[in-house]
């Protein structure tokens, strides 16, 4: 898996803006508080450590590619920046962060419930993960089903997406990895066409 997240990143333009940025950064910043230590989890090159540092956070990125996490350091030299393999375990003690960032991410790992038991394991008990992923909604998807390509390319299987949620099969997911609190909502959209979903867990 090491090559295919590096092979993602090649392709990624320096200095890009993560999708939906400024939306997703008022999302973050409106839950965490200031001293809190924050893992931001599949960081990428460092956007979103970049505000939690502004906003007064102790930060730890974590992601699976080398060459996001090169990027990250140079964007973002106050933050601690972590290499984790796909499918280990988060290289922290228990109970050892206040909160935990995870934003477009779930959807690019293949052991998803391996890593969200890991992510509660690090949190402080009571303290919160907060998600966000495509939403998989049934019209949306009977949509593209009829008009064939878009489906197409959401199942294109070169692309980087390998997981696919909807808001049931999400918070399910979180109530097996442990999280007692699990809030899933959709977002980004009219009703039953929503794109997105956010998850805050605890």
């Amino acid at each position: 898996m090491a090559g295919w997240h590096e092979e993602v990143w090649a392709a990624v333009p320096p200095g890009a803006l993560p999708e939906s940025f400024e939306q997703r950064r008022e999302l973050l910043l409106a839950d965490v508080i200031a001293g809190q230590r924050v893992i931001d989890l599949g960081c990428g090159d460092g956007h979103f450590s970049a505000a939690l540092v502004g906003a007064g956070m102790s930060v730890v990125g974590v992601d699976a590619a080398e060459e996001a996490l090169r990027r990250a350091r140079t964007r973002v030299p106050e933050a601690e920046f972590v290499h984790s393999e796909e499918g280990a375990p988060l290289p922290f003690a228990d109970s050892s962060f206040d909160f935990v960032w995870c934003g477009e991410t779930l959807e690019h790992v293949v052991d998803v419930q391996l890593l969200l038991g890991e992510v509660r394991r690090v949190l402080v008990t009571g303290a919160m993960l907060l998600a966000t992923t495509p939403n998989q909604a049934r019209l949306v998807v009977a949509r593209e089903a009829l008009a064939g390509r878009p489906l197409e390319r959401r199942f294109d299987p070169r692309a980087d997406h390998l997981r696919f949620f909807t808001a049931r099969t999400l918070r399910e997911l979180l109530s097996g990895a442990g999280f007692d609190q699990v809030s899933v909502i959709a977002a980004d959209g009219p009703p039953l066409l929503r794109r997105s979903l956010i998850a805050r867990a605890r």
